[in-house]
């Protein structure tokens, strides 16, 4: 991440993303840098609208956010199928205590 943040670092400066800028700002940061994964970030971010990726960036929690609500109305009937699951057992539970109840009559 430290590498994404001097990348960005950079593009909110209006400086040019590049190795090199990548590598000032880590090391000044005093972490040494992965000559590695600068490379392949630089690589990667090159010829992307850094602004623009932002600003789509900003929609997506109203997306998400739809997505875990629509999870709960899915997991809503499995909890309604599973309290009646539970009730189901209860009753058999209670339908056997009442039939061990009468075999005691027949015995004691």
């Amino acid at each position: 991440m430290k590498y994404v943040y001097a990348a960005l670092l950079l593009n909110s400066a209006g400086k040019e993303i590049n190795e090199d800028g990548i590598k000032k700002i880590i090391e000044a940061a005093g972490i040494s840098p992965d000559e590695v994964r600068i490379k392949a970030l630089a690589a990667a971010l090159e010829g992307v609208d850094i602004n623009n990726v932002l600003a789509q960036a900003t929609a997506v929690p109203v997306s998400v956010a739809a997505a875990p609500a629509a999870a709960a109305a899915t997991a809503a009937p499995a909890a309604t199928t599973a309290a009646k699951g539970e009730e189901t057992k209860e009753e058999k539970k209670e339908e056997e205590e009442a039939g061990i109840e009468g075999l005691s009559a027949l015995f004691g």
